[in-house]
Order: structure tokens, then C-alpha cells, then sequence
């Protein structure tokens, strides 16, 4: 019987207090599952399975005695691999970091979890330093999609994506600076939350900045507010952490979205998107109106701030790079050290421009939320390309950003957005409905994203429950 491959963080909790079910039989056959699987999507690039173990025994022996540590005691749990991990080394997929250092620091999130008795099981796949939208690089590989092993799953947290829909592990951390969570949760078909920026502290903080924020990658929603609630809590390394609100994100979940204002945009003004995805999301869009929301379809709220995310995102670029020597650059993504060339050539006078440019995107958000409760676009434009590519068609995209136009600008206003699986195309592709709301009221995504979800329930590749 499928266990710990098909349960729920809620679900294994629950079966733990009820004493018919362990963190030792849910962790050995969740590696177990790693090992059958991973093969062919090469979603980790590390497994310690030995100290997965020791901690399941450990949280086995808690649960026993009724005295578990925390909420998430004995659910297996990943780590990004540009997250700090205490014991195992963070290399963010690049040949140029050196693996023989110390690595004994939690970040914030890893400490968390493990505080709360998650079980770590090993570290997920990422493109160098979390640098673009699909997940591979020369130390780590191709991470692949568990739908369609020729298409990608998205990224950066492709890794995290990949895992969490086969069911190698409950809870998966992921990063976000301009979609990197919801971009592969909507091309691998589960939920991803970016959390308002520094509801969940960072540290040490992304190369890019201000853009970067820290979350859940689950296979349902209550995963990812249980998560949340365990992930959001300060921490004095990071100086742009929000003051703890001691929030239980669990509560008022299933409010429903019954006289809530949503405004529906399905191209923000600017996107081209595809018939499938377009008619697919529409359908999704249909259900929250048939659940008592006032649903109107939207203009544009704002044009197209590409060059502004361009400016911030390039030029941290360069600013990582500029770190290195040349012979280490010379080691790098090609890709990242086009983008990086393109950074440096920026002056302050025009990143300051951008900086004023975001604050009046900030502005504009601020304003459309009073008049509104939610915007739901698609996630993505399109499905999921081919594995390995950095855009699905180089005569038509210049880079990741120009076929990710819903996400990266929740990022320059920093306001909380998910990406909820809303169906299938033809070909057996997922399809991703993104879910945003004004900054700071998360539990109203969240809220939302699981009224959907018990409206239409989240489908997960055959075989993984």
C-alpha cells in the first residue's frame, strides 16, 4: 500500500498520532521511491539517506512517546539546493563553488523545519545560482518533467517541483526572484506559494536581491499553509524579515471566496498566450465565480515591466559575478555571463530609474487591491518545452523572461502569489492559474487557492498517488 509516496504532510501527522503509520515506514519508502525514480527526472543532486534515517528513527521514537517536536514532525521535507544546509554542502549547481568548507549553518527555512522535526531528505536541482526558468546546469544536469520526461519542469526550483509530484517527500522549500517557484509548479502540475516578500527571512540574502523570496512547493494547499506556518518566523540574519504575526495559516482556510472581488486578466495587457492555456484557465477562472465570488474580466492593471525587472535582475548578475576570477567565470553558464555583461553595462543613473520604476509598479498594485480582492491570471502562457532549452523558441524569445510575463512582476511589488494546477492541455501538460493579492495577505491566496482546489481537486502523475 502506497504510503508515504501518496500521503499528505496533514495526512502523515494524522496517522503518526493515531500511532498506525511511522516516520521510519514513511521515510524508508519514500527513499526507497527516490531510488526508483529520481533516474529519470533528476530531481536531486544530493540524497543522505543515512542521516534521513537516523532523524525518521528519532521522530518515530517522539511519536511513541506522544511528544512530537513540532508540527511537521517526521514528514519528509527537501532543500533547495541555493538554500543553506547544516552537514551538507550548497554548491547552487555551479562548478565554482568549493565544496570543501565547513557548511555548518541552517538558512532560516532549513532551520525551521528541521527545529520542527521535518525529515530532511537531501538537496533539490537548480540552474546555476537560481539564475533562469528552466532547471539544468554542467555540475548537476537536466532536471526533467515527471509528466513527460522530454519537456522541462520549469525553475529554478525545478528540482523541488519535480520531487513534490512524484511524491519524494511532502514539503519542498523552493526560492522565487522572478516566477522560480510558480513557474514550476505550473509546468509540473503542483502548488507553489511566494510568500510576501520577508514573510519568510532569507539569508544569506540572493545575489538578486530584493527580488528573491522564500517558499512552499507541496502537493496541496493545506501542505503549503502548514509549511508556511512553520517557515514564517523572523530571524535577526535577515534585516527585511517582516515581525512575526504568529499566524496559523491553517485558519479560515476553508472560508471559501464568496463575495470576494476577483479580477480576472488573462493576458495583463501585454502577453501572448497560448489557445490551450488561455481556454484552460478560463474554465478555472468560471469555478470561482460558481463559488460565490464577484468575478470580472480586467484590462492590463499596469504595461509591461519587463526592462524594469531586466535592469534589477541583469545587474544582480553582475554584481555575482564581479565576485569571481576570470578563470572561474570562464567556468559559468554561458547564459549567466551574457546576462551578467548585459548588468554591467548598466549605469546607477539608470538603475535608480528602475528602482522609481518599480516603486510606481508597487503604487499602482496598492491601489488596483482597493478596489479588488484578487487578479488570477494564467501562470505561464504556455506548456512546458523541451528539456535542456533555456526558451522554447529562440526566434521568438530572447530569454526566460519573455515567456514568463505573469510572475516575475509580483516579484518587483512583492506582493504573495501562488501557482494552483487548473488542468491539462491535450498532450497530458499541466496548466498553472496564478492567484496574486496585495502584500501581506497570504492566508487570502491561500484561501482562495484551496477553494479552487476542493472545487476542482489537484491531479498528480500516475503511479505517485
Amino acid at each position: 500500500m502506497t504510503t508515504g509516496l501518496s500521503l499528505s504532510a496533514a495526512e502523515l501527522i494524522d496517522r503518526y498520532r493515531r500511532k498506525d503509520l511511522s516516520p521510519v515506514e514513511v521515510t524508508r519508502e519514500v527513499l526507497d521511491g527516490i531510488d526508483r525514480l529520481n533516474a529519470g527526472v533528476n530531481a536531486f543532486c544530493l540524497v543522505d539517506g543515512e542521516r534521513a534515517m537516523a532523524a525518521a528513527r528519532a521522530s518515530e521514537a517522539r511519536w511513541q512517546r506522544s511528544e512530537p517536536c513540532g508540527l511537521v514532525d517526521g514528514v519528509p521535507a527537501t532543500i533547495k539546493d541555493l538554500v543553506l544546509t547544516r552537514g551538507w554542502p550548497t554548491l547552487r549547481a555551479s562548478r565554482v563553488t568549493d565544496p570543501d568548507q565547513a557548511w555548518d549553518q541552517d538558512a532560516p527555512v532549513t532551520a525551521r523545519l528541521r527545529a520542527q522535526g521535518a525529515i530532511l531528505l537531501g538537496k533539490t536541482n537548480t540552474p546555476e545560482f537560481g539564475w533562469k526558468g528552466v532547471t539544468d546546469s554542467a555540475l548537476a544536469g537536466i532536471t526533467r518533467n515527471p509528466w513527460d520526461l522530454d519537456r522541462t519542469p520549469g525553475g529554478s526550483s525545478g528540482g523541488a517541483a519535480a520531487a513534490c509530484a512524484l511524491g519524494l517527500g511532502a514539503l519542498h522549500v523552493g526560492t522565487d526572484g522572478g516566477g522560480s517557484i510558480r513557474i514550476p509548479a505550473g509546468f509540473s502540475g503542483v502548488f507553489g506559494h511566494k510568500p510576501t516578500f520577508g514573510r519568510v527571512p532569507a539569508w544569506p540574502l540572493s545575489p538578486f536581491g530584493t527580488l528573491s523570496h522564500v517558499g512552499p512547493i507541496t502537493r496541496t494547499v493545506s501542505d503549503a499553509a502548514l509549511m508556511l506556518t512553520v517557515i514564517a518566523a523572523p530571524d535577526a540574519r535577515d534585516w527585511h524579515a517582516l515581525p512575526a504575526d504568529g499566524r496559523d495559516y491553517r485558519e479560515g482556510l476553508d472560508d471559501g471566496v464568496r463575495g470576494l472581488r476577483i479580477a480576472y486578466s488573462p493576458n495583463l495587457g501585454y502577453a501572448a498566450v497560448h489557445p490551450e492555456v488561455a481556454s484552460i484557465v478560463q474554465r478555472a477562472v468560471e469555478v470561482f465565480a460558481a463559488l460565490g465570488a464577484h468575478v470580472e474580466e480586467v484590462p492590463g492593471p499596469f504595461d509591461s515591466p519587463a526592462e524594469t525587472f531586466r535592469v534589477h535582475w541583469y545587474a544582480g548578475a553582475a554584481n555575482l559575478l564581479d565576485g569571481f576570477t576570470d578563470r572561474q567565470r570562464a567556468q559559468i553558464d554561458e547564459g549567466l555571463q551574457r546576462v551578467a555583461g548585459e548588468g554591467a553595462r548598466f549605469t546607477i543613473a539608470r538603475y535608480l530609474d528602475a528602482m522609481n520604476e518599480r516603486g510606481a509598479l508597487g503604487e499602482r498594485m496598492c491601489r488596483f487591491h482597493q478596489d479588488w480582492d484578487l487578479l488570477l491570471t494564467p501562470s505561464l502562457p504556455i506548456p512546458a518545452f523541451e528539456a535542456g532549452c533555456e526558451h522554447p523558441d529562440a526566434a521568438t524569445y530572447g530569454g526566460w523572461q519573455d515567456w514568463t510575463p505573469f510572475t516575475y512582476p509580483f516579484n518587483l511589488t512583492q506582493q504573495p502569489a501562488c501557482s494552483a494546477p487548473c488542468g491539462f492541455t491535450k498532450a497530458g501538460l499541466p496548466v498553472g492559474l496564478q492567484i496574486v493579492a496585495a502584500k501581506y495577505a497570504d492566508a487570502l491566496v491561500l484561501r482562495a487557492a484551496r477553494a479552487f482546489e476542493q472545487a476542482q481537486p489537484f491531479v498528480m502523475p500516475r503511479g505517485t498517488g
